[in-house]
């Protein structure tokens, strides 16, 4: 026989539970709101369950004596009385009278004595941060551990406005980077309420602190080699991505490759220079415009990713043709042939016709399922035969 599914002491305080978690309690009394008292209702025992279901209705009903629950306000009903059914008085609501009931209840009377203490230094030292303390105040409880930190870290960031700085630079005790970096999310919101409108880049997404903030990013970083005759005593340099605004002298023709041993054995190639990607092709080569006006190669792996990035760097240089991405290099390659453990989720807008055929066939699994040919497994004679029939323009 099932038992009928009556109302327990602990379902309800798992529902005060529940809703002392989203901080709406808490927030009402931060911002001394008046307490309105919290009813909930009982599912009980119907007049029939008296006679059917007699032991665990007597059961239930003692569940809820008014002596085992001193923090709750009992309100009762009558079932029964007709029809020759005896009458019995049941549990049928339980109300929650005041704020200091509601914490014995869920036992977190520590947590408030917490959150009212830091509210309240607050308050003494930033009024305004501490309104949205009080709106928030399951977060501060997250944070309560470093909060001061946070506050400071916020105080400093906002009275310091001579010029652009490194996250590094910030000074506040017990704070670095990675202090930063862990706490970025609280940070931004707390930075959002506190800074005016002027310092806060608000298109920029929230997860790039650095520039939201008004922050020195770590500049992208250009790494050449040149596959001809170097102008000077270096045959590779890394340079700062917005200081190489034009292409070293002499050089007609780039080659963007992903993989760097690829990269440092690609053979001599008269007045041009390779670009290592390294999975970051089209974010970095858009800070070189220059790359417009010359032969722009890209080479990547032959599998979704590849012809991916191969797609974005187009977006920018519509002129970039792929080198050894076709289907001929593809299926002259068969001992070489790779898995690709996860291919990209859409198909990529920027790719010639022959590159998308080619795309599609990968992603069908035409030839093999998820397959892929790496870069570094192409043969140098391979690439030297490539470089010989259709050598830079």
């Amino acid at each position: 026989m099932t038992l009928p599914q009556w109302t327990r002491p602990d379902q309800v305080v798992a529902v005060l539970r529940r809703r002392w978690t989203t901080g709406l309690y808490l927030a009402a009394a931060a911002q001394d709101l008046p307490f309105e008292p919290i009813g909930i209702p009982l599912k009980g025992p119907i007049a029939a369950d008296a006679t059917r279901h007699y032991e665990q209705a007597r059961a239930w009903a003692e569940s809820w004596a008014a002596g085992q629950h001193p923090h709750l306000r009992i309100q009762t009903k009558t079932i029964g009385g007709r029809n020759n059914t005896p009458a019995n008085t049941i549990p049928d609501r339980v109300w929650v009278d005041t704020r200091e009931d509601l914490w014995a209840i869920l036992g977190v009377g520590t947590q408030v004595d917490l959150f009212d203490d830091l509210h309240t230094r607050t308050i003494r030292q930033d009024p305004h941060l501490a309104q949205w303390m009080a709106t928030h105040p399951m977060k501060v409880l997250q944070s309560h551990t470093h909060w001061q930190q946070l506050v400071d870290t916020v105080h400093w960031i906002r009275d310091h406005e001579s010029g652009p700085i490194y996250l590094r630079q910030v000074d506040v005790p017990g704070v670095d980077t990675k202090f930063i970096e862990t706490n970025k999310g609280i940070l931004g919101e707390l930075l959002d309420h506190t800074l005016p409108i002027g310092r806060i880049h608000p298109n920029t997404p929230k997860g790039d602190f650095a520039a939201r903030y008004g922050f020195l990013a770590k500049p992208p970083y250009v790494r050449l080699r040149y596959l001809g005759n170097q102008p000077g005593p270096f045959s590779e340099i890394t340079v700062r991505a917005n200081e190489l605004t034009a292409p070293p002298p002499g050089i007609h023709t780039v080659f963007v490759l992903e993989n760097e041993i690829t990269y440092l054995s690609l053979p001599d190639v008269p007045g041009a220079i390779a670009i290592l990607g390294a999975g970051y092709a089209a974010a970095l080569l858009r800070y070189l415009p220059w790359l417009a006006d010359i032969d722009l190669r890209y080479w990547g792996d032959i599998d979704t990713h590849g012809f991916a990035i191969l797609s974005q760097l187009r977006r920018h240089f519509p002129h970039a043709r792929s080198f050894l991405m076709d289907r001929e290099t593809l299926l002259a390659h068969r001992a070489h042939w790779g898995e690709e453990k996860t291919q990209t989720a859409e198909a990529p807008a920027f790719l010639t016709p022959d590159e998308a055929e080619l795309d599609q066939a990968l992603r069908l699994g035409t030839h093999r399922p998820r397959l892929r040919l790496e870069q570094e497994r192409v043969p140098i004679r391979t690439i030297i035969q490539a470089l010989t029939s259709a050598p830079p323009v």
